[in-house]
């Protein structure tokens, strides 16, 4: 298998990885953290309507699930690519970004929350996931 193809399957295998444990921490997430009584968690109207009700575990659990997919997502892209790991997990990362940043627009959120999961949850993420995932060079 040529190195492009193998950098290829390596994205598609992190992002998948990466949406797996992002919504696994988030249904998960829900039972251990119930949403507000009345609220629909699948619905960004419903959560929009309650967020004054949420209280930090409530944003604790979104963020993990953020930093959490993101670094998995990187972790295993940079383990599978052929050549530039690190260029391979940022992208993974970048794309995470861009998920995020689509949702704060359609979520509203206290501006905390929002700056520290853009911040915190996406490139440092997929920069630690490139520094776990990417096979280590003989010496």
């Amino acid at each position: 298998m040529g190195p492009v193809v193998k950098n290829i399957l390596a994205v598609v295998g992190g992002l998948v990885a990466g949406s797996v444990v992002n919504m696994t921490i988030v249904m998960a997430g829900n039972a251990l953290v119930p949403p507000p009584a009345g609220m629909d968690p699948q619905d960004p109207a419903s959560i929009a309507a309650h967020m004054h009700l949420f209280g930090p575990l409530n944003f604790a659990v979104p963020w993990l699930a953020h930093a959490l997919g993101t670094l998995a997502g990187a972790a295993l892209a940079a383990r599978l690519a052929a050549t530039r790991p690190f260029a391979l997990a940022l992208g993974i990362g970048g794309f995470f970004l861009l998920g995020g940043i689509a949702a704060s627009m359609m979520i509203p959120a206290p501006w905390w929350f929002i700056a520290l999961d853009l911040l915190a949850a996406y490139l440092p993420m997929a920069w630690l996931g490139q520094r776990l995932g990417a096979p280590k060079a003989s010496a």
